[in-house]
Order: C-alpha cells, then structure tokens, then sequence
C-alpha cells in the first residue's frame, strides 16, 4: 500500500452484537472483552495476523534460555503509558506476576508457568520459569499478560484487588493503540487515539490513523446490517450466514469471511442436579444420543448455508496439535433412540437452552435442534436472554443448555483444552464434568518440552473428550464481518482480535 493512499483522522462506528464486562486484562472473562482490550492495552509480544506466530510488541527482543528455564527480553526505547507515564521493567514484573498469580481470574493457567521476574536495568526483564513451558512465548501475546501501571493501579480506590480491577477498568491506563473516552453501559463505548502510542504507520507517523473508533451495542442482527447499509455505521461484526451471500451479492458493502479458529457448540450442564432436580444430561449415554441424534450438516446448511464445516474434534482444525479427520457423532437416529433406551429415558424429557435474543444464527441452531431432539421425546424450551443474562447464569452453573462459541486466544491448544476439559480452572466450562485422566494428561502436557509426547498427550485428551465430554460440537466457521467500502485496514485475526490500529477511512 503507498503510504499517500492512507488517509488520517475521523471516527470508525462499528455494530457490535454485545457490550463488554470488564475492561481489564486479568480478571476479565468473554469475548466481549478480549477482543477490546488488545486496542487498550499492549502485550510485549504481539501475535502475527495470521495468528500463528509471534512478533514484536512492547519488547523489540526475546531470547529462550537453553535449558528453557527463563525469557530475556528487551523493551522499546522510550515507551510510555497513555497517560503518559515511561512503561519500566517494574511495571512488567508486577504485571506478568499478578497475571500468574493462581488465585487471580480464570486465565492464569496460561502462565501459571512463571516463577518471578525479574527487572534487569532499564529495558530488560528476565521472565523465571518454574518448569519448561512449550507455550511460554505464545502467552505473553494474550491479552492477560497487558502490560499495566502498577502505580495508578495500586493507587485505584478499592478495598481487594477485584474493587480495584473494577474501579480502574472505568478509566483504564495501557499503551494500546486506543484509550477509553467514555462508557455507556450497553449502548456505547468510544475510543480516541493514544497519543503516545510507540507503532508507526505506513506515512511514518504515529499510529493510529483514526482519532477514534465508537463501538455502538447492536444486539439485533438485522438492525445492525440495517444501520450498515444505510451508512450509520461503517462496520458490523458476527453477520449472520443466511446474509452473507446477500451482502457479497448487493456490493453496497465489503462482506469479509476472515480465517479463524471459531468453534459453535452447546454446552451441557452435566451435574447430577440443577436447582434440586435430577439432571438427565449428566449420564453420558443421553449426551451422546442427542449428538447422534443431530444432523450437523443439516445445521450447517440451515445456519451457515455451507459456509461451516463440521468438527472434528472440540478443538479447531487450525489449532495446533488438533488431532481427528472424521466428524464426530455422524447422524444415526436409530443408534440415538437406543443409548437413549439404555439410558433409561425412552421416553424422553423436558429441557431448555440459553440463546441471545435477537442472535439469528443462535435461534437457527436452537430451532433445529429443537425438532432434531424431538425425534428421541426431547422437548427443547427455547429460552431468550440478553447476553449479560446467559453470561451469569452459565457462571454460576445454574443452566441447563446455551448456545456458545470459542476462538482461541493464544496459537497453543493449552487455552481451549484448560477451559473446556481441565476441571481445575473453570469447572470444565461451568458444566461440572471432570475426568481424571485428562486432569494428569493435561498438567503434564504444559510441563513437556518433547514435541511428539506432546501432541500425543493432547491427541489422548481429545479422544477422551471427544467421547464423554459435556459438549454438543457443531461446526467451525470463519469470522463474518460486514465493512462499508471507505473502510480500509482492519482485520480481524484467527485469534480473534479486531485489529484497528491500522484501519482508516475515505473521506
């Protein structure tokens, strides 16, 4: 691109499905926030576009130890806070040791593998390790490793570190390419420029080229791509299937399909009781008839119309370390209506799902697993709920079914196989199911350093998973976004971060 041809300045208005929690890298907990916060707050190594790699962030040099016991790296010269404070070695040490602290949120797992760290004069810092971590490098680009200023931090109004997270969250300070204007809770949220952002951009001056980006909450699919047409807005995220072709076709916008490692599934409540009722999701036999008992690639004609492809393991294909090459549960009525004989619920039962109101390709999936299911004496109760809803009630283990999508953050399977199948960190996505063989197989597999036993570890945690764990997987998908055709330079990555920094628009 010729650095002429970018134009600076001017407000992005973009339609998000969702507004954010937490505006804050460790205790956050959701896409809703991940996928912001990589435009407040910068890591010291940054994932490549393709979401693969790792290049350069706030640390210009990183080098592994030999014996894979520690990381030196080597800050930017001169780099600052957006308030305008030096980031130092201190402010990463405090940083990356409360994001490994284990009592500290849900993603700690991802560098419980640090031991300390250490500051070493003014640019450096030497990241200990408690044991080789294959995945050490990866993690320092994930949005809990944000580098944050321990002093306006520690200075925050607040009783316990969680008051503080929440206090500081409403006016946060990092060195991404953005800072937070204001908040409307579930309505809005702007972003202006940081002026002492270190990137540069394709002119040589100092990225971003926008003054400023303002996220409206959308939930409604056919209001957002409403709004895009109509030029309210200049782009829109998570377009339903059943529009993509329409949008492509119509040529007013630029309809992207980005490469991910997006994943649809339901998740099961698998307890033996939910609010004091006996819980027939928790035999396994009846989770894995009304997997056979689901046409996916019906769903994903219906859904996707032919855009998804069917899984074949929990874990994407463009994870590393992905292991499967047939779709799970292939379609077998008969074989479903039997395990749910053996089972003892011939008969069938009554049960419910979490969807997002408004969310049309949640309603799809519901609607047709609702007359799939039917077929086995399932009687699916559609529950609408705003996603702050669904988000709680999932938390607190208190739902039966809900839609649900994942993306992995971090180029490594360790993310997604701690969330889903590791009970320790999040009760294996609040269903309660819990193995202990995959437990062990996991914990060692963040321990092992021989590439081949690792990918074995990790093939032996997904055929046991794949099997008996608390999930019905669907499909994998790209990313659909929706852009009007003066915008230039955004990309959303595998990982999922909506990369702005570069993005400009025609005047």
């Amino acid at each position: 691109m010729s650095a002429f041809a970018v134009e600076r300045g001017g407000t992005l208005v973009y339609g998000r499905y969702a507004d954010s929690l937490l505006l804050e890298p460790v205790l956050n907990d959701g896409n809703v926030d991940i996928w912001i916060l990589s435009n407040l707050y910068d890591t010291l190594l940054l994932p490549t576009d393709d979401g693969k790699d790792v290049q350069a962030g706030l640390a210009t040099e990183w080098k592994v130890a030999d014996d894979g016991l520690s990381v030196t790296l080597t800050l930017r010269d001169g780099i600052k806070f957006s308030d305008g404070s030096l980031i130092t070695p201190a402010d990463v040490a405090w940083s990356l040791k409360r994001a490994s602290r284990k009592d500290n949120g849900i993603w700690n797992f991802m560098v419980a593998s640090i031991d300390d760290v250490v500051p070493e004069g003014d640019k450096t810092v030497v990241v200990k390790l408690k044991h080789i971590d294959p995945a050490i490098l990866a993690a320092l680009t994930v949005f809990n490793t944000g580098i944050m200023p321990q002093k306006a931090f520690e200075a925050t109004p607040g009783a316990t570190e969680e008051e503080k997270a929440k206090a500081f969250a409403e006016h946060p300070i990092g060195s991404g390419p953005f800072v937070l204007k204001s908040w409307e809770r579930g309505t809005s949220m702007k972003l202006v420029r940081n002026e002492y952002y270190w990137g540069k951009g394709e002119d040589g001056k100092p990225l971003p080229y926008l003054d400023g980006l303002d996220f409206e909450t959308i939930p409604d699919d056919a209001t957002r791509i409403l709004k895009l047409n109509s030029g309210e807005i200049d782009g829109a995220e998570f377009i339903p299937y059943a529009r993509v072709n329409e949008l492509k076709s119509a040529g007013v916008v630029n309809m992207e399909l980005f490469p991910s490692t997006r994943i649809q599934y339901v998740t099961m409540n698998v307890r033996p009781q939910i609010k004091g009722q006996d819980n027939p999701l928790s035999n396994p036999k009846v989770r894995q008839a009304m997997n056979y008992a689901i046409n996916k690639d019906a769903i994903i004609q219906i859904v996707t119309h032919g855009v998804g492809t069917p899984m074949t393991s929990f874990m994407s294909t463009a994870t590393p370390l992905h292991a499967g090459d047939k779709p799970l549960y292939p379609y077998d009525l008969e074989k479903a209506k039997s395990l749910m004989k053996e089972a003892g619920f011939q008969n069938g039962f009554s049960t419910s799902i979490l969807v997002v109101a408004g969310n049309q390709d949640q309603i799809g999936i519901s609607t047709a697993l609702q007359q799939m299911w039917s077929q086995i004496g399932i009687k699916l109760d559609l529950q609408q709920v705003d996603n702050p809803s669904l988000t709680q009630q999932y938390r607190d283990g208190v739902f039966q079914m809900r839609n649900a999508a994942w993306t992995d953050d971090i180029a490594d399977p360790s993310e997604i196989t701690s969330y889903f199948s590791y009970s320790p960190t999040i009760d294996a996505l609040h269903t309660g199911w819990k193995n202990a063989d995959v437990d062990k197989l996991f914990e060692d597999s963040q321990k092992e350093a021989d590439k081949t036993k690792r990918a074995g570890q990790y093939a032996k945690i997904q055929e046991i998973y794949n099997a008996d764990g608390p999930i019905v997987p669907l499909y994998e998908t790209p990313y659909p976004v929706a852009l009007s055709k003066k915008v230039h330079g955004f990309v959303q990555i595998p990982l999922g971060n909506n990369i702005f920094v570069k993005a400009w628009k025609d005047k």
